[in-house]
């Protein structure tokens, strides 16, 4: 079993609204958020890969665009948005069009992180 991941990259504002009052995260800040993408699967014995890199990005590109130097808050699944629900926002878009999808990773900042791996099975 092979593990490919391909990285993407947004610019976005965002608050978070269930926070403590005076919580920091509950102030209007921005990050620079890497997305991880990862797909697992076999070595294909025509091809010599997993999965194209270029139907990866086919398939999240448009997801990542629609996050890239936006209010996340204003998009419909994102009133409060965490990594965790951004996690899963993604996950919910891409799936369906990505076979092999193992796990989503967003990075808001160069020492936070959150995965997500898909519904327990």
């Amino acid at each position: 079993m092979f593990e490919l991941t391909k990285s993407f990259r947004f610019d976005s504002a965002h608050r978070l609204t269930s926070v403590p009052a005076g919580h920091k995260c509950g102030r209007l800040h921005g990050h620079s958020f890497v997305v991880e993408v990862m797909v697992q699967g076999e070595l294909g014995a025509d091809t010599g890969w997993v999965v194209d890199y270029g139907d990866i990005k086919r398939a999240c590109k448009p997801h990542i665009d629609a996050l890239d130097h936006q209010y996340l808050n204003d998009l419909p699944g994102l009133e409060n948005p965490t990594s965790e629900v951004l996690c899963l926002w993604l996950w919910q878009r891409i799936a369906p069009n990505l076979p092999g999808l193992a796990a989503i990773t967003v990075r808001e900042t160069c020492t936070t992180s959150c995965t997500y791996r898909g519904p327990v099975r």
